[in-house]
């Protein structure tokens, strides 16, 4: 099981980023994905989460509204519109799934947000 994000990068507050987590290793369509970020001297806080189908969705109250998580199946990706991106947006950013009790991480894509 694999998780690779991608996307990262620096942005101006006010900005927006589209993060990517490319998955293989398990069948990628019956899995919920979540989507967290970890902050520099800060627990790793959940940010979004989608069911395998795509069909619900639920967000942490700091980014609804402005963070959107979707997945294309067909590509086994999992994806997390970041607009209206804020300085306290700054951290890594980590795709999760949680295969047969198995939590799996990725090794994460920094996103900065700064002027």
């Amino acid at each position: 099981v694999r998780l690779v994000e991608s996307g990262g990068g620096l942005v101006q507050p006010g900005g927006s980023l589209r993060l990517s987590c490319a998955a293989s290793g398990f069948t990628f369509s019956i899995y919920d994905m979540r989507w967290f970020r970890q902050a520099p001297g800060k627990e790793r806080e959940f940010l979004a989460h989608v069911t395998g189908n795509g069909d619900s969705t639920n967000y942490a109250g700091s980014v609804r509204g402005r963070f959107t998580i979707s997945r294309d199946n067909a590509k086994n990706t999992v994806y997390l519109q970041m607009n209206s991106l804020k300085s306290e947006d700054t951290a890594v950013y980590y795709c999760n799934v949680d295969v047969l009790e198995n939590d799996v991480w990725g090794q994460g894509t920094q996103v900065t947000v700064s002027s």
